[in-house]
């Protein structure tokens, strides 16, 4: 008898006749004799709702109130859920994220999970209950409700599955794991299997389909996670260890993010201190931070690039004005209309000149380019958000995605 956590979400469960259908898929299942974790999102768009109506109220409403209000969505889809699953004859218990005993750490709206005690869960699984859990949410050392974020709802699922040492199943609005996202190239083909190395790449460069932590925790942990359509009904994509059995191309799929901003701080005195000093103060506040550039010294001063979430740039105007009364006159300089393209692949490890051909890509078609970072396995090129497009196509029928 085998234990699997399945995670709907949000779009999965958006109405009664969703949560019903879906309710039936999980009895159908359990009837191969499976016992069931099932992690559930808010409905559709409540979590936007709920947050809309905490914005009608204060233009910065507090984060351990908003956290408390935001977790409702999901504890109104755990109840509705196990309804629906008694309706269907399963022996059903909704948790929320407290009582299926997730501890966490960190900052309210972007809690991070530090432990799960399973004894709850599982005495309701040994009663061959199913159990239905709130996603996105947990309990701090004060006993204050935690939401994990963006996403956050994937980290719960996966983080069960780690603990319980079995494999996760998302079932979403999308079939699979595509190349390309094929709302932007249609001809784009979906993937059989992919890397943990490659989806962590593609997640944290903007791929909407998994998120970053709950690829981070599969990919630790040995979890094998399988994404696929809501109804089952086409093969998804499992994300998994890398193996002889995928392809062997350079690259593996492209990635197109519109959700960040570049900044750029011009006039900073050159000290190794006070570098260190602004992203340490960045840092703090839990700013995540990509695609870092610099200039060579000039006159004694420097200027500084980054790309930042859009989400975050109040709190890091704020830092910097901070940062400027600390270490003395700063020009900063945002920049919202810009598009991070990136390329991935575990096949450039031995094929050489990827860097190259989409650099000519781009000289081709006339693209400039802000910024270039480069791992192992991905380059990343900020563009202006118009070019976009163009930039995509050529890029993916270069590389036949």
């Amino acid at each position: 008898m085998a234990v699997v956590v399945q995670k709907y979400g949000g779009s999965s469960i958006a109405t009664l006749e969703k949560i019903k259908a879906v309710a039936s898929r999980i009895s159908k299942r359990r009837e191969r004799g499976d016992k069931i974790v099932v992690v559930v999102s808010a409905m559709g768009k409540t979590t936007d709702s709920l947050i809309n109506m905490a914005n009608s109220l204060s233009d910065n409403p507090d984060k351990r109130e908003l956290d408390m209000l935001i977790s409702t969505g999901e504890q109104v889809s755990i109840s509705l859920m196990s309804m629906a699953l008694q309706n269907e004859g399963c022996e059903s218990v909704s948790l929320t994220g407290m009582q299926a005993g997730i501890q966490t750490k960190g900052f309210h709206s972007k809690a991070r999970i530090e432990h799960i005690d399973l004894t709850n869960l599982k005495n309701h699984l040994n009663e061959d209950k199913v159990v239905v859990v709130a996603g996105f949410q947990g309990v701090n050392h004060n006993g204050d409700i935690t939401t994990l974020g963006r996403g956050g709802s994937d980290t719960t699922a996966v983080a069960l599955s780690a603990k319980l040492n079995c494999n996760c199943e998302i079932y979403t609005d999308v079939d699979g794991i595509y190349t390309v996202d094929p709302r932007l190239f249609p001809t784009a083909r979906k993937l059989k299997s992919i890397s943990y190395e490659e989806m962590l790449e593609m997640a944290s460069l903007g791929a909407g389909v998994m998120e970053t932590r709950s690829v981070e925790i599969a990919q630790k942990y040995g979890v094998k996670v399988y994404v696929a359509l809501n109804t089952g009904q086409w093969e998804g994509t499992y994300i998994k260890e890398s193996d002889n059995t995928m392809e062997s191309k350079a690259i593996t799929g492209l990635s197109l993010s519109d959700k960040d901003l570049m900044v750029t701080i011009d006039n900073v005195k050159y000290d190794i201190q006070n570098i260190s000093y602004i992203f340490n103060e960045l840092a703090s506040k839990d700013i995540n931070i990509d695609m870092i550039s610099q200039t060579a010294p000039a006159g004694g001063h420097v200027s500084l690039s980054f790309t930042a979430p859009k989400t975050d740039e109040k709190t890091i105007l704020d830092i910097l004005e901070d940062v400027e009364r600390k270490i003395g006159n700063i020009n900063v300089e945002i920049e919202k209309d810009i598009t991070k393209l990136s390329v991935v692949g575990i096949g450039m490890r031995s094929q050489s000149g990827v860097a190259a051909k989409v650099f000519h890509i781009l000289a081709s078609n006339n693209i400039q380019f802000k910024q270039v970072t480069t791992s192992e396995i991905r380059i990343s090129y900020t563009i202006d958000t118009s070019d976009r497009q163009r930039a995509l196509e050529a890029v993916a029928n270069e590389f036949n995605l």
